[in-house]
């Protein structure tokens, strides 16, 4: 399995158990709806290797304790401490309306209310506090806050996201 078919779901925080139990905090707003998975993807090494999971249960919000098959020491567990967590691109819940992945929208193009067409999104950076549509139009570089009063729309079928800006924000980028 590739990284790029696949989403990160959380990272590998600790051993639990001197028998090999590990805790994975999982990065989502819904963690109940990965309480009995079968089997997830570690980054071990840039490579994805599968793992069964005999056992687990979902504690204090986002944390969620397995016992993996085959992992049955606590050396075993310090081989996978601090691993990303993934799993297949298939198995995220669809989402509807407005509400996206980041990974989904990329090669959208984005329409302003005002302006027009803006350009095309090429990556969503959420290293910020605010994360942000990256966009191309040409030789030029865009930022749009991803904000919900922004987006009026996600068009899947045709590949758009319309947005009404702040006058002056994209005239920004575009002197």
């Amino acid at each position: 399995m590739r990284k790029e078919d696949c989403f990160y779901l959380g990272k590998i925080v600790k051993k639990h158990s001197f028998k090999g139990e590990v805790v994975i905090k999982l990065d989502t707003d819904e963690p109940e709806l990965y309480r009995n998975m079968e089997s997830v993807f570690v980054d071990l090494g840039n490579n994805l290797v599968p793992f069964f999971i005999e056992k687990s249960s979902l504690s204090k919000g986002t944390m969620l304790r397995v016992k993996f098959d085959d992992v049955n020491t606590e050396d075993e567990a310090d081989m996978i401490v601090r691993s990303g967590i993934y799993l297949p691109l298939d198995l995220l819940p669809k989402l509807e309306g407005n509400k996206f992945y980041f990974h989904e929208v990329i090669g959208f193009k984005v329409i302003d209310a005002v302006y027009g067409e803006v350009g095309v999104v090429v990556n969503i950076n959420d290293t910020a506090a605010q994360p942000l549509f990256e966009i191309e139009q040409g030789e030029k570089e865009i930022f749009i806050p991803l904000i919900d009063d922004f987006i009026k729309k996600i068009d899947r079928e045709n590949k758009e996201i319309q947005v009404e800006t702040p006058e002056g924000l994209i005239d920004l980028y575009m002197s």
